[in-house]
């Protein structure tokens, strides 16, 4: 019978941190979900709670009175994070692919191209002249895709992933056997690069379901605003409501307590982030693996 391992005085210290960690990671989040429930009065009276002393679904009802405009925004939501997520893989893939060649000539120039925009930005106000006056795509649903489809760190990921894990010689031999760099790089490489590319495609999938910026910037049109700007409007609606001057006092007053400000903005939040937290265990095995690809060397 094998002995069993005696766990060392670090082990235990180590799991103690982690635990801290995860503890105070996880209090904002049920913060968030028990303010989406709790009565708004009891919020204007206790504060934030776990468990608060009454509960209430005003929240959500406040949320879901914008009925058509939730469903559109999730509607772009869903379709600007699916089609990015799909185009930026592919892209970046080809991308890493390239970069993996050593006989690639342009792969020294193209390295250098990559890092530029990682180290200097031209910010958002140079972003914003050059999409909405020099390619005139303003309220364009394609500013909320393009803009961030290439990221620095994802292409060197996929890049060090083909590089550590498939074999040169295997794209060697179709060489050899007369395919090209297309039919290598899809039938060959791509099939290969699944874990990492589940990966990276998770990290994709977030960055795009929780930007707002640019949809703030480029879109006016209602039918393409996302999910999270909808949040923000719904949060300086109610804000307005409650600091309109020319609402007597004696009704603001009355208002204040059941106008459901903070459990309407936990109740959006809740929304938001609900579908991304039921994906996350599917792919955290993958995001595990991702994250010690990208930590190798460039």
């Amino acid at each position: 019978m094998r002995k069993k391992r005696k766990i060392t005085t670090g082990e235990i210290v180590l799991f103690l941190i982690l635990l801290m960690l995860a503890i105070t990671t996880a209090i904002p989040v049920l913060f968030v979900f028990t303010t989406a429930f709790t009565d708004e009065s009891v919020l204007a009276s206790e504060g934030y709670r776990l468990l608060p002393s009454a509960l209430s679904l005003d929240g959500f009802r406040a949320v879901l009175k914008y009925g058509k405009k939730l469903f559109v925004s999730y509607g772009v939501t869903i379709f600007v994070t699916v089609t990015g997520t799909i185009f930026g893989i592919l892209v970046m893939s080809m991308y890493g692919y390239v970069l993996s060649r050593k006989d690639f000539p342009l792969r020294k120039f193209l390295t250098v191209f990559l890092m530029i925009p990682m180290l200097f930005s031209g910010g958002q106000l140079s972003m914003y002249i050059i999409f909405t006056s020099l390619y005139h795509m303003k309220d364009n649903i394609l500013l909320l895709i393009l803009p961030q489809s290439v990221q620095t760190i994802y292409v060197i990921i996929l890049r060090t992933y083909i590089t550590s894990s498939v074999p040169g010689e295997l794209m060697d031999s179709a060489r050899i056997d007369g395919a090209g760099e297309y039919t290598t790089f899809f039938r060959i490489v791509f099939p290969l690069m699944k874990p990492a590319l589940a990966s990276v495609g998770f990290m994709m999938a977030t960055m795009y379901w929780n930007d707002w910026q640019n949809a703030l910037l480029f879109m006016d049109s209602d039918n393409k605003k996302p999910l999270q700007l909808l949040l923000i409007n719904i949060q300086r609606s109610i804000e307005t409501l409650l600091s309109n001057r020319n609402i007597p006092s004696a009704a603001l007053a009355a208002m204040q307590g059941r106008v459901p400000q903070y459990s309407a903005t936990m109740a959006t939040v809740v929304v938001v982030i609900l579908p991304v937290m039921i994906a996350y265990p599917f792919f955290q095995k993958y995001f595990i693996k991702g994250l010690t690809i990208g930590s190798v060397k460039y």
